[in-house]
């Protein structure tokens, strides 16, 4: 007799070589795109070769949905979906299981699921092979996860214990401490500038979580990436099982916006005495949104400014020449909101003033002047050379699938990326980052640093 688990292992060995012979051709998948009855919108690239599927389901309850005083909220709705599941809703149908039970039975399918939320969204993500009975299986298990979490009420406090001790343990680290401090100067009172702590964990009650859910957790408020061995056929039955437990509905209210985030007014520096061997070191500013139109120019600057490792700017003034710092680093962390744009480092405490001063002359300079065309030639070339490491696995073209759900950007976003990346100018690099970066405005946060 075949079990279910054999099926799994032989698949997954019959697979396993094709992996390798898949990824050229991925680039030129079409991906398709529909909306479903139900409201859920449903992005499918086909890739045969290999006999599994990755899916993602995003919804708009990231954490920047999180109540005020209940920071962590959207985090621990996610959590709680992998401590059981209710018993099915009709007669001689599935029994309850506890977390004990929801692991062994993605143990005997040999499939993965996992939920978690980031500023914009939680994420339940599903990663099964195709053999039919074994995904049908796997999907149904989701969908209970999914629309049907038990809420362990007696689990609450043990995991928001652990999730208590483990913040306490990150603030004796200066890296969080920074982080912390230098969210709270660049977001102000944004949500994206909110920080779970001990007290917000306090503040979050099972109640409120099954709250949230309710709110925010809906058929036809779900955006559906999947790639994988499935036709739009198969697809389809796979997102109506998938959402089959969430109430149905014909309309969706719409959720009340969230505010942007404030531009900064004037600089601000922030030391911080800390007992540590090195201080660390954020300057920075609210950056763009990620649908922006100027997404490309700007991933191409950052690149030559502090985003292309040992090859950067920032690197060769701040490590190169000085010898001021191991490591040196800039990106955007661009969101529905204008995610922050930093640049990073760790030095000497007696060096640190020093530090930060080459770092913002770095910025303003660039800013002001943009790349030379040798540095615009090298970013093209790194940048096109390893677009196909973006998109060398179903998991990583899932991501990029998703991000063009998530952030609205047109379907053939990927075919057209790196002809986008090519026709780049100094000019039109130059402008965007002009538009964009403010250095004279900049937050400054050291941890650790000698204070003055």
């Amino acid at each position: 007799m075949i079990t279910i688990k054999k099926i799994a292992v032989r698949t997954l060995l019959a697979g396993a070589g094709a992996f390798f012979y898949s990824h050229s051709a991925w680039a030129l998948l079409p991906i398709q795109h529909w909306t479903e009855m139900s409201g859920a919108k449903v992005y499918l690239v086909e890739s045969p070769v290999i006999p599994m599927v990755d899916v993602q389901i995003d919804f708009d309850a990231g954490t920047r949905r999180d109540p005020a005083g209940r920071s962590g909220l959207a985090s621990a709705v996610a959590l709680m979906a992998s401590k059981g599941v209710k018993a099915g809703r009709d007669v001689g149908s599935e029994p309850a299981l506890d977390e004990n039970g929801l692991g062994e039975a993605w143990a005997d399918l040999g499939a993965n699921f996992e939920a978690a939320a980031d500023n914009d969204a939680l994420h339940y993500t599903l990663r099964s092979l195709t053999d039919p009975p074994l995904l049908d299986k796997a999907a149904r298990l989701a969908a209970r996860q999914i629309g049907d979490p038990s809420w362990p009420a007696d689990l609450w406090p043990r995991d928001r214990a652990r999730w208590s001790a483990s913040i306490k343990e990150s603030l004796t680290r200066p890296s969080t401490v920074a982080a912390h401090a230098f969210g709270t100067a660049v977001y102000g009172s944004h949500p994206y500038g909110a920080r779970t702590s001990e007290e917000t964990l306090a503040r979050i009650s099972v109640a409120d979580m099954q709250a949230f859910h309710s709110q925010h957790i809906a058929a036809c408020r779900a955006k559906v990436s999947i790639v994988g061995a499935v036709t739009r056929a198969q697809a389809q039955t796979l997102v109506a099982t998938l959402l089959s437990r969430l109430p149905a509905s014909t309309g969706c209210a719409p959720l009340p916006p969230v505010g942007e985030i404030a531009a900064l007014t004037a600089p601000a520096e922030r030391n911080i005495p800390f007992a540590s061997a090195q201080a660390h070191v954020l300057i920075g500013q609210p950056g763009f949104q990620r649908r922006d139109p100027d997404f490309v120019p700007l991933l191409v600057g950052n690149h030559i400014l502090g985003g292309g490792g040992f090859v950067s700017r920032l690197t060769n003034e701040v490590r190169e020449k000085r010898g001021l710092s191991y490591s040196v680093y800039s990106y955007f962390a661009s969101g529905l909101h204008a995610g922050a744009f930093t640049v990073g480092l760790q030095t000497r405490p007696d060096q640190a003033a020093q530090a930060v001063q080459v770092s913002r002359d770095v910025i303003a300079r660039f800013v002001a002047e943009g790349p030379t065309e040798a540095e615009l030639r090298a970013a093209k070339d790194n940048l096109i050379g390893g677009f196909a490491l973006r998109i060398d696995s179903n998991k990583k073209l899932l991501g990029n699938v998703a991000n063009i759900a998530w952030n609205d950007l047109p379907l053939d976003y990927l075919d057209q990326w790196t002809k986008k990346v090519e026709a780049l100018t100094v000019a039109d690099v130059r402008t965007a980052m002009a538009k964009k970066l403010q250095p004279e405005r900049m937050v400054t946060v050291v941890v650790g640093g000698k204070q003055p």
